[in-house]
């Protein structure tokens, strides 16, 4: 239990901080389902469309630190690939 009204004001801001990291993360994991589904349903017309959207999603997760950049790039480059490896085989 903090004892200063320091320590009080910061509990309460970790709290809130807490709840924004857990709706941003729950926005990437969403955005990664969403595009896996339309990769293994072979809907890559529909996963082109939503790339845009997809790598937007992930940098604004990533620029405010609830996942490391670079993992999130790293994700959307290998989106992107498997969606121009499945567009160069039709």
């Amino acid at each position: 239990m903090p004892n200063t009204k320091s320590a009080k004001r910061r509990t309460k801001r970790t709290k809130l901080q807490a709840t924004v990291n857990k709706i941003r993360k729950n926005k990437y994991k969403a955005a990664i389902k969403k595009m896996t589904a339309y990769l293994t349903s072979g809907k890559t017309k529909e996963a082109k469309n939503f790339l845009s959207k997809f790598q937007s999603q992930l940098m604004k997760v990533a620029k405010t630190g609830v996942v490391n950049k670079k993992t999130a790039s790293r994700k959307i480059s290998r989106v992107t690939k498997s969606i121009s490896k499945d567009r160069s085989k039709k």
